[in-house]
């Protein structure tokens, strides 16, 4: 398993996400909500505005959105 970087931003995960059909819908403070429309699902995922984010939360976030997408966290993870 590789390991996960430690410099990701807030800003440059959101352009990341949008490789996958992810698209902000609103912002609030230094919190922005990204959202996937599928005929399947809604997803919702808030990403904190932070640089860089932290190494805990960015798993986090990776491994809710691997679930959801039925993907590997390793691909995300060698994507990023």
């Amino acid at each position: 398993m590789p390991k996960i970087p430690r410099n990701i931003t807030g800003k440059y995960l959101c352009k990341f996400l949008k490789n996958y059909s992810y698209e902000i819908s609103r912002q609030t403070g230094s919190h922005i909500r990204l959202s996937k429309f599928s005929s399947d699902f809604v997803h919702h995922i808030t990403i904190p505005n932070h640089n860089p984010i932290k190494v805990g939360t960015l798993n986090k976030i990776l491994t809710d959105i691997a679930d959801k997408l039925k993907i590997e966290k390793d691909e995300l993870i060698n994507k990023l």
